[in-house]
């Protein structure tokens, strides 16, 4: 089962580190942050950055929650398994495919390319191509777009790099 955990936001690589130190193998099959691609231009060159994708948010894998909760414990800084009030709720299938999809193995998103067709985006390539409809927002500029996902039972805002290489009328 895939579980949640929430932190503070920019201790997540901390938080993935200790828990691969303290956090017995037999408990914590896998753990890990997704992250997804940007371009930057910085001073006249664009170069791909890679950034958190949830900030505030580590993924973890196990079979036993109730043994994880409490080797938790043992983690320093802010963690808690994402739930509903007392109950620790495990990802549905349907987040868990689209997280694999979209990030890969490595669950890094590339990016992606497309262009706009009489005001509509049409993705080219990379993990964005046929997940068009939860595109709410690009900046041609910034080679980015927003995303509305359903995720951890409520709509996360998320940043991916999109870069648009044509607009045709």
């Amino acid at each position: 089962m895939w579980y949640v955990v929430q932190t503070r936001t920019g201790t997540e690589e901390s938080i993935r580190i200790q828990c691969k130190k303290n956090v017995s193998a037999e408990v914590l099959e896998r753990c890990f942050i997704p992250y997804y691609e940007e371009q930057k231009r910085i001073r006249g060159e664009w170069t791909t950055q890679t950034k958190v994708l949830f900030p505030g948010y580590v993924f973890m894998i196990t079979e036993n929650v109730e043994a994880l909760y409490e080797e938790l414990k043992t983690i320093i800084g802010l963690t808690k398994l994402i739930g509903t009030g007392e109950e620790i709720v495990p990802l549905q299938e349907e987040e868990i495919a689209f997280l694999e999809s979209f990030g890969g193995a490595k669950q890094v998103v590339e990016m992606s390319q497309g262009v706009i067709e009489h005001s509509q985006v049409k993705v080219t390539s990379g993990p964005l191509q046929g997940k068009e409809g939860y595109i709410r927002k690009i900046d041609r500029h910034k080679r980015k777009a927003w995303l509305d996902i359903e995720m951890f039972g409520r709509t996360q805002n998320i940043q991916v790099g999109l870069e648009i290489v044509a607009k045709i009328e």
